[in-house]
């Protein structure tokens, strides 16, 4: 049995990808194949906090492959993590590609509130 997981989000954006980790003070993503338990998986490469195989991300089709042993190799919060950090930095990036601004407010409950401000007023 693979313990390998793929998950049905998507990531198609490799820039919002880079500002992600930034934001979470991760490694840059790394182009290439990277080995998994059971397998191999070609993309952008991830590595989470505490985890032992990395995060594969492939833009063109969105798909995400990673191999964590239902927890056992890396906690499922660190990919959540990084998914909500992706998509706010996506938000964000098509947001200003279309001259608007954003204001960002963390909630209490981990959840973030992106305001996109319509023809770049605050």
């Amino acid at each position: 049995m693979s313990h390998i997981v793929s998950v049905q989000a998507e990531i198609r954006d490799a820039a919002a990808l880079d500002s992600a980790c930034r934001r979470l003070r991760l490694p840059l993503p790394t182009h290439g194949t990277a080995q998994l338990f059971s397998g191999e998986a070609t993309g952008h490469c991830v590595r989470l906090s505490g985890w032992r195989y990395p995060v594969v991300c492939d833009t063109e089709s969105g798909r995400i492959q990673f191999d964590n042993f239902e927890g056992r190799w890396g906690e499922q919060r660190e990919l959540d993590r990084l998914m909500q950090a992706y998509a706010c930095e996506r938000a964000k990036l098509e947001a200003r590609r279309n001259g608007h601004t954003v204001t960002e407010q963390p909630l209490a409950d981990g959840s973030i509130k992106l305001t996109v401000h319509v023809g770049g007023n605050a």
